[in-house]
C-alpha cells in the first residue's frame, strides 16, 4: 500500500521488496523465498549485516519508522532452510567451459553460484585456510555466525562449485598456469590494502590495523591458532581510530576481551540524528548510527585528529596525542579543517586500532602477474567488468573500491553475466533491472 515503492532503487541488488513482503503477509513463505532469491543469492548474509539502504528509501519512512525489510529478509531465508525450500540449483547442462574465481568473499561466492548455474565448471581459489573472505575473517561472530557461511557452502558444493583453499594465485600458483588452464578468470580479491596513519610513533608496539585484530579474533573463536604475535585488548585502554563499521566491530571485540576502556575517535564532524535539508528522502542519509557494539560500552568523539603515538620509552604505546578540529567549507573547494587552539591533549592508550578504510586491492602477486590495468585509485580497471586482458574480469571491491557486502553480491552477479556472455555469446542469467539506481 505504499503507492510508488522506492525501496527498489535503494537496494543495490534490485530486490523486488514489496512483492516478497506481500507474500510473507499472505503466509506464503515459499513464494517469498522464490521472489527473494531471484535477485539475491545470499539473503542470510544481507539479512544480518546489510545497513539496509532499502529501508532508508521506504515510503513509510517519510514520517514513520520504515518497514523492517532486513528482518523480513532474514526471516524468509531462515524459514526456507527450516522448511527445506533451499535446494541445490544444479545446471540443466554443462557448457564445458572452466572459470576460475579468485577470492571467496561475497562477490566471489555470488559470481561462482551464478556461473555454475549457467553451466560452467567453476573453481574458487582462496589464499586463506577457509572459504568466506571478509565474511569469514573480517566480520565478528556476534554479527555473523560462521555456521551461516558453512550452511551456504554445503549447498554450493552440492551444486558443483569447487573450492580450493591455501592457494595464493601469483605466489604458490602461477598466473600463467591459471590463464592456460581456464577459459576465463574473475578477480574478486577484495580491497585489502588498509589506509595507514603515518604520524610520529607509528612503529610503537600496540599500534595495529583493525583487520589484523579482527582476523585474529575470528580465528580464536573458530578454534584455530593465531600464527603471529597476538593482539589482545584485555585490561588495556583501547582507542579505535575511525568511525565506520570496521571500527564498530573493533569496539565490540574489545569489549569482549575485557578492555579497561574503549574510545572511538572520528575525524569527521558528528552527524545529525535525523535527516535534514542536505539529505532529503529517499537518498541515503548520513545520520548518526549507533551499533550494538557502541551500546555495550564505548566513548565516542568526533572532530578529532590524531597527531602522535606516544611511547613509554621501551617501545610500547602508552598514549595518543590528539586535537579537536573545526571543518571549513568553501564553495567549489574540498572541505578543510583547522585545529582548535588549546585543544591538544593526551589520552591513555595501550592499544590503537586503525580502522581507516582500504585503499585498493593488493597489486603484488596476482594483479601484477596478470598484467591488468589499474585505475587512478589503484583498483582493477574494467569496461563492463572486463579488464584490459580479454579473458580476465573483475568484480566487487577489487573493481569498485571498498563497499558494502550487498554491493559485492550485486557486483558478483553482474560480472557473472558478463563472463557468461563472453564464453557463450549470450546469457540467460537474471539481469538487474535497468531502473535500479546505479552508483558504481
Amino acid at each position: 500500500d505504499c503507492g510508488v515503492p522506492f525501496c527498489h532503487q535503494g537496494c543495490p541488488l534490485g530486490n523486488v521488496i514489496p512483492e516478497f513482503n506481500d507474500a510473507v503477509y499472505q503466509q506464503n513463505w515459499k513464494l517469498a523465498y522464490d521472489i527473494l532469491t531471484l535477485t539475491n543469492n545470499f539473503p542470510e548474509f544481507t539479512g544480518r549485516i546489510c545497513p539496509a539502504p532499502c529501508e532508508a528509501s521506504c515510503v513509510l519512512g517519510i514520517n514513520k519508522p520504515a518497514v523492517a525489510i532486513e528482518y523480513i529478509e532474514k526471516s524468509i531465508i531462515e524459514r526456507a532452510f527450516e522448511e527445506g525450500y533451499v535446494q541445490p540449483r544444479t545446471p540443466t547442462q554443462r557448457t564445458g567451459k572452466k572459470v576460475a574465481v579468485i577470492g571467496s568473499g561475497p562477490s566471489g561466492l555470488a559470481a561462482a553460484a551464478q556461473l555454475n548455474y549457467a553451466g560452467h565448471w567453476v573453481t574458487v581459489f582462496e589464499r586463506a585456510d577457509e572459504i568466506g573472505g571478509l565474511l569469514r575473517y573480517g566480520i565478528p561472530d556476534f554479527k555473523l555466525d560462521k555456521r551461516v557461511i558453512e550452511r551456504r557452502l554445503e549447498v554450493m558444493k552440492q551444486e558443483g562449485v569447487n573450492f580450493q583453499v591455501n592457494t595464493n594465485v601469483g605466489v604458490n600458483l602461477s598466473a600463467e598456469e591459471l590463464v592456460d588452464s581456464f577459459d576465463s578468470i574473475l578477480l574478486c580479491c577484495g580491497s585489502t590494502i588498509p589506509r595507514d596513519l603515518s604520524i610520529p610513533g607509528r612503529e610503537l608496539k600496540g599500534v595495529h590495523f583493525a583487520m589484523d585484530f579482527l582476523t585474529q579474533q575470528n580465528r580464536r573463536v573458530s578454534g584455530k591458532k593465531v600464527q603471529v604475535e597476538e593482539i589482545w585488548a584485555t585490561n588495556k585502554n583501547v582507542v579505535v581510530i575511525g568511525g565506520g563499521d570496521t571500527g564498530s566491530d573493533c569496539v565490540g571485540t574489545s569489549n569482549r576481551h575485557g578492555a579497561a576502556s574503549v574510545t572511538q575517535i572520528e575525524i569527521l564532524s558528528k552527524p545529525p540524528k535525523d535527516r535534514n535539508e542536505t539529505m532529503p528522502w529517499p537518498s541515503w542519509p548520513m545520520i548518526l548510527r549507533t551499533s550494538t557494539s557502541h551500546e555495550e560500552g564505548c566513548e565516542r568523539q568526533w572532530s578529532i585528529v590524531t597527531k602522535e603515538f606516544i611511547g613509554d620509552g621501551n617501545g610500547n604505546l602508552k598514549a595518543l596525542k590528539i586535537s579537536e578540529i573545526e571543518w571549513k567549507k568553501e564553495a567549489g573547494k574540498a572541505p578543510t579543517f583547522v585545529e582548535v587552539a588549546g585543544s591538544e591533549r593526551e589520552i591513555p592508550c595501550e592499544l590503537a586500532l586503525l580502522a581507516l578504510g582500504f585503499l585498493h586491492p593488493q597489486h603484488q602477486g596476482l594483479i601484477d602477474s596478470l598484467k591488468v590495468e589499474r585505475d587512478e585509485r589503484g583498483n582493477v580497471k574494467c569496461n563492463r567488468y572486463q579488464t584490459s586482458q580479454e579473458k580476465i574480469f573483475a568484480a566487487g571491491d577489487a573493481r569498485r573500491g571498498q563497499s558494502l557486502v550487498v554491493w559485492a553480491i550485486s557486483e558478483g552477479r553482474e560480472a557473472a553475466r558478463a563472463v557468461d556472455e563472453y564464453l557463450t555469446g549470450e546469457s540467460l542469467l537474471e539481469e538487474k533491472a535497468k531502473g535500479m539506481l546505479a552508483l558504481g
